[in-house]
C-alpha cells in the first residue's frame, strides 16, 4: 500500500495554502530579523508549525512540532490511513546565490525507511524580502522520493548526508517510485564512498610526511 495523500496529490494543495497563508502574514518579522536568513527561516518554520495540522485538514489524525534542533524532523503527522510522515522545513532566499542545505544522513533515512509506513518529506519556502515584508514565490512540499537525483548530492559527513545541489533547482516528479528511488541511492552511495576511501588514503599520506617530518626535527620545546 502506498500514501494516497502523497500519491494521489492532496499534498499539492497542502503548498498552496501554506504560501498563501505565508504571504497573508507581511508583518512577522522586525528591521533586525529580515537581515538575517536564519531568523527569517526560523519565524517561517514557527508560523507553518502552528497552522500544519490545519492545513492539513481531514488528512491528519496526530500532528506533533515538538522537535529538537537535531532531530530529523521539525514537523511529523500522522495521516488518517496510518502514514507517519515527518517533515524537514528549509527555506530559500531567493536573492543570494547558492545554498545547499542538507536534508538527512542517508543511514538514517535507510533504517526510517524500512518501514513502509514512514514517509520523510520536505517543505521549501523560496521567498524574497520586500522592506520588511517577506514574499513566498514558492512552496515546494514533497517526500523525499519525488525530489529527482539531478537536484540532489551527498554530503561527506559522517555516513553521508543527502544535500539539495542548489536551492534555485529543484526537480519534482510526482509519483516516483519509492523502491526505484532508494535504488538510485543505493548506486549513488557505492560510486561514493570508493571515492571518499581514495580521499583518505590521500589524507593518510600526507600526514605520514607530517609525521615523518616532525620526527626529524629536534626538540626544542622542551
Amino acid at each position: 500500500m502506498k500514501s494516497s495523500f502523497f500519491y494521489e496529490g492532496h499534498y499539492l494543495s497542502v503548498a498552496g495554502q501554506i504560501r498563501d497563508y505565508l504571504n497573508s502574514r507581511p508583518d512577522f518579522l522586525s528591521a533586525q530579523t529580515s537581515r538575517s536568513t536564519r531568523a527569517v527561516g526560523d519565524a517561517v518554520e514557527s508560523l507553518i508549525a502552528d497552522k500544519f495540522d490545519e492545513f492539513l485538514g481531514e488528512w491528519c489524525a496526530e500532528y506533533s512540532s515538538d522537535f529538537a534542533r537535531r532531530a530529523m524532523a521539525d514537523l511529523a503527522f500522522k495521516d488518517k490511513e496510518s502514514f507517519y510522515c515527518v517533515v524537514d522545513v528549509k527555506t530559500h532566499r531567493e536573492d543570494t546565490k547558492f545554498n545547499m542545505p542538507n536534508l538527512t544522513s542517508v543511514e538514517r533515512l535507510s533504517r526510517f525507511y524500512e518501514d513502509d509506513k514512514n514517509v520523510f518529506a520536505l517543505i521549501m519556502v523560496k521567498y524574497s524580502i520586500e522592506g520588511m515584508a517577506v514574499h513566498v514565490s514558492e512552496v515546494v512540499f514533497s517526500p523525499i522520493e519525488f525530489l529527482g537525483w539531478d537536484c540532489l548530492t551527498v554530503g561527506a559527513l559522517g555516513w553521508g548526508q543527502i544535500q539539495i545541489a542548489n536551492s534555485n533547482n529543484i526537480t519534482i516528479n510526482h509519483g516516483y517510485s519509492r523502491r526505484s528511488w532508494m535504488l538510485s541511492l543505493c548506486e549513488t552511495m557505492l560510486e561514493f564512498y570508493p571515492k571518499e576511501i581514495l580521499k583518505i588514503n590521500e589524507r593518510i599520506g600526507s600526514f605520514q610526511d607530517v609525521k615523518a617530518h616532525w620526527q626529524s626535527r629536534e626538540d626544542i620545546w622542551v
